[in-house]
């Protein structure tokens, strides 16, 4: 009888020391980090109205698909300019290239994927970005999930912040970019 309390006792004190360790690790993990790289850039889109082809970096590639007023349906892919400030013509930086498209009948609302690719003295590589853009939040979150070169397999948030909108042809977003893991 005294070797069963025993052997339980051990077991039962085993079993709360794991647990001890596993709450002491999930805690380590949510704990704020600082970002080991941070950049606050400009994206300008110009999307081709029929006439401006010669300043376009972006074009519909499919037409909504209900009628309406928020565009649910259409497919956009663009080529835009980077740049460090709000200036559309300041040398860009870097270019994005993706496509958004609407995917909401009721509001205005679109999902983006696109590649941030870096071409410069200070940065080469890539950053690869996707996410919801809930536009009629101040702020939306996309995930940066990966990159080339100098960002190689960086990870990160990148909060989006519309910074002008200029009719149905022209936006600025001001992306703040926060990457979490550096190689």
């Amino acid at each position: 009888m005294g070797q069963l309390v025993q052997k339980s006792c051990f077991f039962l004190f085993l079993f709360l020391f794991l647990i001890c360790q596993s709450v002491l690790a999930s805690q380590k993990s949510l704990r704020h980090r600082k970002p080991c790289k941070h950049f606050e850039l400009y994206y300008h889109d110009i999307l081709f109205n029929g006439t401006n082809a010669a300043n376009a970096t972006s074009t519909k590639v499919a037409n909504q698909s209900l009628p309406g007023n928020f565009n649910f349906g259409m497919l956009v892919v663009f080529n835009d300019p980077i740049t460090k400030d709000n200036h559309l013509l300041s040398p860009p930086i870097a270019r994005a290239q993706g496509l958004f498209f609407y995917n909401k009948k009721d509001d205005y609302n679109a999902w983006f994927a696109f590649t941030l690719v870096f071409n410069s003295s200070q940065h080469k590589g890539t950053i690869n970005i996707m996410g919801a853009d809930l536009m009629a939040e101040e702020t939306r979150d996309f995930s940066v999930v990966g990159g080339t070169g100098d960002f190689f397999m960086t990870r990160g948030i990148a909060t989006i912040r519309t910074d002008t909108l200029q009719g149905a042809y022209y936006f600025r977003l001001k992306m703040d970019i926060k990457l979490y893991e550096c190689y």
